[in-house]
C-alpha cells in the first residue's frame, strides 16, 4: 500500500502541479477529471468541440475545414463505439473522469477569459468524450497525410518525383526520405506558426527517449529520460500530474481531457516512456462512387455495392448552417476527394476497424509494478503505434512496440491505392511486434532500427539524433545535457558547400562559404555563424522551391485545404531539404548553381545576426480575442532558442518558410528508478491553462535554459487545495 496524505483531494506543489489522492480508483479518476476542467477548461472544451465537429458552431466559419473532416472521418462515432466495447471497470473509470470534468467545468470557465471573450459557455461531456479527445490528438498523427503528399508529387513530377520525396529514396542511405515523427493532430487554424502550417505539419524530427541500465556493482538503478516533440501549443498538450490511491502512485504526463497517463509515467517500482514508432498503420484508398436512385454505390471487385451515406448539419456561428455528406465504404470513411481524378479518398485505421483505441490498457498500466506488467498492459494498445521504453527497480529494461499494424500490400505504405482491387485488402491479423530486453544503453528517436521498427513503416527520421544521443551517453553526459545538445547534423549541406568552387564566387560569398565550413555546427542561440548558416539554408530552400524542375509542385494540391500543412510544396521542400539536395539530379536539375546564388544573396544582404534572433519561440494557439491573444504572445515574445530540426534539441524550424520555432520538446523528464524523488521534469509553459494565472508559464524560463524541476514525492511538502 502506498504512502498516503491526510485526506483525499487535490494537493499542489510550488509549481501548481496537481497531486491527487483518491480512496478508490473511481474517486481518483473523478479528481483527475475535475482538475483537468478547473485548470484547462477552455483547452479541453475546444478539444471536445473538435471531436464532435462543432468548432464552427462556437468560433465561426474559419473552423469549417476541420468540422467537415471530423464529421466525414466519424470521430465522435468512433469514440462512442470504442467506449461501448470497453470492459466494465474501464467504462466506470472513464465515466468517473467525465463526471469530474462536468463538475469542474463551471469553475474552470470562470477563470478562463476565453469563454467571456467569445460568449461561449461550457457544455456537458458524454461518457465517450475522452476517447474523442484522444482521437483528435492522433487522427492526423500517423502517415496518411504523407500519402496524400506523395500523390500530389506523383501527379506533378511523375515517378522520379515520388522517388525523390518518397520513403527510402536511393540517395538516402538511411531510408528516411525526409521528415518523420508527424506527431500531434489537427489541421486547425492556429496562431503562432506560418499560415501554411495550420496546427500540424508533416513532421520534421523530434521525440527522443533513452534508457540507461543500472549497475548492481555500484548499487545504481535504471534511468529513463527523454523529451517528446510535438507542436508547442499554449496551453501545453501535456499536463504534469500525480495520480495516487491505495492501489498505485504514479507521476506522469497526462493529456488534458483524457484519464490516466498513457505515454510517460513513473510508478515508483517501474517507469515507462514512448516515442512515435513511425509505424504505418493508416491506409488511404481511392474509391469510385456513383449515385443511383438516391443511393450511393461504390466500386467493388465484383461490381457496384451500396454504402451508407447521409448528410449532417454543421451550425456556423454568425453564418448559415452548412451540410456535409458522410459516406463510409467497406474500407473506411470517405474523408476527401482527389480534385484531379474525381475519386473519393477513404481512410482505414485499426481503431475504426476494431472499435478499439486501446483504452483498456490504461488502468492496468497504472497498476503495473514491473516492466513485465507494463508490457502485458500494453498488449491491449491499438493506436497510435508507439515505441516504448520500460525499466523497473529490479533492473529490467525493455524496448517494445505497442499498437496494431495491419498486414497488407507494400504499395499501401506509399500512396492512395484502388479500393476496388483485392490485392490491397488488409490480411487477417496484425503484424507481430518486437520486444527485447537490454543490458546496455538503448535509444529511440523515431529512427529506423533493424530488428525493431524498421519493418513496420517507411517514414522514419534520419538517424542523427539517435546516434548523437548514444555518443553523448557513452561520454558520460547527464540527461539534462543530452536534452539541450544543439549540434546540428548538416553533413549534406556542408558537403554541398565544399563542392562549390571558391573561384566562381564573389569575395563576400567566398568568405561566407569559408566561414560556414569552419563553423562548429552548434545551433546556439547566440551564434552568429549559426544565424548565417540558417540564412543561407533558407535562401537555398526558396530557390529550390522555385526551381524549374520542382515548380510543377506549386500548381497546388488535389486535396482539401485542411491537409495544406502536409501538401504545401515550399514547406515540404524545406523539411526534405537534404533529400532534395541529394536527389534533384534525378529530375535533371543541378543544386550547385542554386547554392552559389544563395551564398551571393546572403553575402550582399544585411548580416543575419545570431541564430536566436531568427529562431524565436512562437507557440501555437487558437486565436480567440485580440486582447487575450496579445497578452499571451507577450509570454514568449523575447524567448530566443538554441537547437533546430536535426539537433537532439529539436526546436524545429522550416527552412525557406520561417526560422521561428512552433514545434519542439513539449516536456522533458528523467525517471530515476532508484529513488523517484531524484526524478526531474519540466514543460514549456506551466500547470495552468488560464492566461494571467501565476502558473500559466512559470516553467518557461527553465525550459528555455534546459533546466528541470524536482518531482515532489512527499505529501507533507504539498498544499491541499480547498474544496
Amino acid at each position: 500500500m502506498t504512502e498516503r496524505p491526510a485526506a483525499p483531494g487535490v494537493y499542489r506543489d510550488g509549481w501548481g502541479i496537481p497531486h491527487l489522492w483518491g480512496d478508490t480508483v473511481e474517486e481518483l479518476a473523478h479528481l483527475q477529471g475535475r482538475t483537468a476542467a478547473t485548470d484547462r477548461a477552455w483547452q479541453i472544451e475546444v478539444e471536445r468541440w473538435r471531436s464532435e465537429g462543432r468548432l464552427a458552431e462556437h468560433l465561426g466559419p474559419a473552423e469549417l475545414d476541420w468540422d467537415r473532416f471530423a464529421r466525414r472521418v466519424r470521430l465522435d462515432d468512433t469514440a462512442r463505439r470504442c467506449f461501448e466495447r470497453l470492459d466494465p471497470p474501464t467504462r466506470r473509470w472513464v465515466g468517473a473522469y467525465v463526471d469530474g470534468v462536468n463538475e469542474g467545468l463551471a469553475v474552470g470557465a470562470e477563470a478562463a477569459p476565453e469563454f467571456a471573450a467569445t460568449g461561449c459557455r461550457p457544455g456537458r461531456w458524454r461518457p465517450w468524450t475522452p476517447l474523442g479527445v484522444f482521437l483528435v490528438q492522433h487522427v492526423l498523427f500517423g502517415t496518411f497525410p504523407n500519402k496524400l503528399w506523395r500523390a500530389d508529387v506523383a501527379a506533378a513530377l511523375g515517378p522520379a518525383g515520388t522517388v525523390l520525396f518518397g520513403p527510402g529514396h536511393p540517395d538516402d542511405p538511411d531510408g528516411s526520405g525526409g521528415p518523420g515523427d508527424s506527431g500531434g493532430s489537427g489541421g486547425l487554424r492556429y496562431s503562432g506558426g506560418p499560415a501554411e502550417l495550420g496546427r500540424e505539419g508533416p513532421g520534421g524530427a523530434g521525440s527522443n527517449a533513452w534508457a540507461v541500465p543500472g549497475d548492481p556493482g555500484l548499487g545504481s538503478a535504471p534511468l529513463i529520460a527523454g523529451d517528446p516533440h510535438r507542436l508547442l501549443e499554449l496551453p501545453g498538450i501535456y499536463q504534469q500530474v500525480r495520480l495516487a490511491c491505495p492501489e498505485f502512485d504514479v507521476v506522469g504526463l497526462a493529456f488534458p481531457g483524457v484519464p490516466g497517463v498513457p505515454h510517460f509515467g513513473h510508478a515508483g517500482a517501474v517507469a515507462w516512456a514512448v516515442t512515435n514508432a513511425m509505424a504505418d498503420y493508416q491506409d488511404v484508398y481511392r474509391e469510385r462512387l456513383r449515385r443511383v436512385d438516391g443511393r450511393v454505390l461504390v466500386r467493388e471487385p465484383d461490381g457496384w455495392a451500396p454504402v451508407p451515406a447521409y448528410w449532417e448539419r454543421i451550425e456556423v456561428r454568425g453564418h448559415p448552417a452548412e451540410s456535409v455528406e458522410v459516406i463510409e465504404t467497406p474500407r473506411g470513411p470517405v474523408v476527401d476527394v482527389d480534385r484531379r481524378t474525381g475519386e473519393a479518398i477513404s481512410l482505414r485505421t485499426p481503431s475504426r476497424v476494431e472499435a478499439d483505441l486501446g483504452f483498456g490498457a490504461l488502468l492496468p498500466l497504472l497498476r503495473a509494478k514491473s516492466a513485465a506488467q507494463v508490457a502485458e498492459a500494453l498488449r491491449g494498445w491499438v493506436e497510435p503505434v508507439n515505441s516504448v521504453l520500460v525499466a523497473d527497480r529490479a533492473g529490467t529494461v525493455l524496448r517494445l512496440v505497442a499498437g496494431l499494424v495491419p498486414v497488407r500490400d507494400e504499395e499501401c505504405r506509399r500512396l492512395p491505392v484502388p479500393g476496388w482491387e483485392p490485392r490491397y485488402r488488409w490480411r487477417p491479423g496484425y503484424a507481430p511486434l518486437p520486444r527485447a530486453e537490454f543490458t546496455t544503453v538503448t535509444v529511440a528517436a523515431n529512427d529506423r532500427r533493424p530488428g525493431d521498427v524498421a519493418e513496420l513503416g517507411t517514414d522514419f527520421s534520419p538517424p542523427h539524433r539517435a546516434r548523437r544521443i548514444a555518443a553523448l551517453l557513452a561520454d558520460g553526459a547527464a540527461p539534462a545535457a543530452v536534452h539541450v545538445d544543439d549540434r546540428l547534423a548538416a553533413e549534406v549541406l556542408r558537403d554541398l558547400l565544399a563542392r562549390l568552387a571558391p573561384g566562381a564566387l564573389g569575395p563576400a560569398a567566398r568568405a561566407l562559404r569559408d566561414r560556414l565550413l569552419a563553423w562548429d555546427g552548434r545551433m546556439a542561440a547566440e551564434s552568429t555563424d549559426a544565424g548565417a548558416f540558417a540564412a543561407w539554408r533558407a535562401a537555398l530552400a526558396r530557390r529550390l522551391a522555385a526551381h524549374p524542375r520542382l515548380r510543377p509542385l506549386r500548381a497546388g494540391s488535389g486535396f482539401d485545404p485542411l491537409f495544406a500543412p502536409w501538401t504545401d510544396a515550399p514547406a515540404r521542400i524545406g523539411y526534405a531539404l537534404d533529400a532534395v539536395v541529394r536527389g534533384l539530379h534525378r529530375l535533371g536539375g543541378e543544386v550547385e548553381p542554386e547554392a552559389a546564388a544563395a551564398l551571393e544573396e546572403v553575402a550582399r544582404g544585411e548580416a543575419p545576426g545570431p541564430w536566436g534572433a531568427r529562431h524565436r519561440l512562437r507557440p501555437v494557439r487558437l486565436p480567440v480575442d485580440p486582447a487575450i491573444d496579445a497578452s499571451v504572445a507577450e509570454v514568449s515574445e523575447e524567448v530566443r532558442l538554441s537547437g533546430d530540426t536535426d539537433c537532439v534539441l529539436a526546436t524545429s524550424s522550416l527552412p525557406g518558410v520561417s526560422d521561428a520555432c512552433w514545434r519542439g520538446p513539449v516536456a522533458r523528464y528523467v525517471w530515476d528508478l532508484g529513488d523517484r524523488s531524484r526524478s526531474r521534469w519540466v514543460v514549456p509553459f506551466g500547470a495552468s491553462g488560464h492566461p494571467g494565472d501565476p502558473h500559466f508559464a512559470d516553467q518557461l524560463p527553465l525550459w528555455t535554459e534546459g533546466e528541470l524541476i524536482p518531482v515532489v514525492t512527499e505529501w507533507g511538502r504539498l498544499t491541499r487545495q480547498p474544496e
